[in-house]
């Protein structure tokens, strides 16, 4: 039971960062083309790979998933004067993946081996 419940988190974690990723990808297409959104989407990439990592069964894939998501949602908003609502929506989700990737991380170290 405790493995469906921590393979049903990961895959979660994995969905949202893929997702996550994919919509920071796409959004090159919908704005104009600057140094900013072209750093968006080479974030949107890492975060690509890493939810793709998430959907394996490594360990490092769950530090990536946390320290990726507090690490960019940092830099973002320590360099903001003014949050918008999807930045908001950007750091809510940042910190979802983080937190369901520590649960996974910590139910994976402390499950009984036999």
């Amino acid at each position: 039971m405790r493995s469906l419940t921590t393979r049903f988190l990961r895959n979660l974690a994995a969905t949202l960062m893929c997702g996550a990723g994919t919509i920071m990808v796409a959004a090159l297409w919908l704005r104009e083309l600057t140094q900013l959104a072209v750093l968006d989407a080479l974030i949107g990439a890492v975060y690509l790979i890493a939810g793709i990592g998430l959907f394996g069964y490594s360990r490092f894939s769950l530090f990536l998933g946390i320290a990726i998501p507090l690490g960019v949602s940092g830099a973002f908003y320590s360099n903001t004067s003014e949050v918008l609502a999807i930045d908001q929506l950007r750091y809510t989700t940042d910190a979802v993946i983080a937190l369901l990737s520590l649960v996974v991380l910590w139910m994976v170290r402390h499950q009984e081996t036999h």
